[in-house]
């Protein structure tokens, strides 16, 4: 009974193309240019509006998005045509031009015109291992918790 239950949940978290069939999901971090602690309010207001509309454009599906004070995470799922580097770069080119465009005071913060680092962390995560371990730790970003610590990247 249970092992049918699961079939059933895997074939649901399927996600359907016109010429393929998928289920990926990554686990993307993106720190803030300097490692500056400049995601407050405003601006995090202004990237989670984005990130909707990066879905909605490019079928990016935002599963989870939590942000700390100087860096992102997000937890999506993509078709296999977007590879996880081309994701991160329509996601901080996106989300910079927005954040400069509609609170230019971060503009003076950061004196090279970059919003983001050049770098990032980019892991795949399974549907079956510990994905509500990394959801949970993804959505408590920014959030001071005991039972959340800081999961080791690197």
């Amino acid at each position: 009974m249970n092992g049918s239950s699961n079939q059933e949940k895997a074939r649901e978290s399927l996600r359907r193309g016109w010429h393929c069939v998928w289920q990926i999901h990554y686990h993307l971090v993106m720190p803030v240019k300097y490692r500056k602690a400049l995601l407050d309010g405003e601006v995090s207001g202004v990237i989670r509006e984005t990130a909707q509309g990066i879905e909605q454009r490019y079928g990016i599906e935002v599963e989870a998005l939590g942000l700390d004070q100087n860096h992102v995470h997000v937890l999506c799922s993509a078709h296999p045509k977007y590879a996880p580097g081309r994701i991160v770069q329509i996601f901080k080119s996106l989300t910079a031009r927005e954040v400069f465009r509609q609170v230019p005071r971060i503009r003076k913060e950061l004196w090279g015109g970059e919003f983001w680092t050049d770098g990032y962390y980019a892991g795949t995560v399974g549907e079956r291992g510990n994905w509500a371990v990394v959801e949970a730790y993804v959505r408590g970003q920014g959030e001071p918790s005991e039972d959340l610590r800081q999961l080791t990247l690197w």
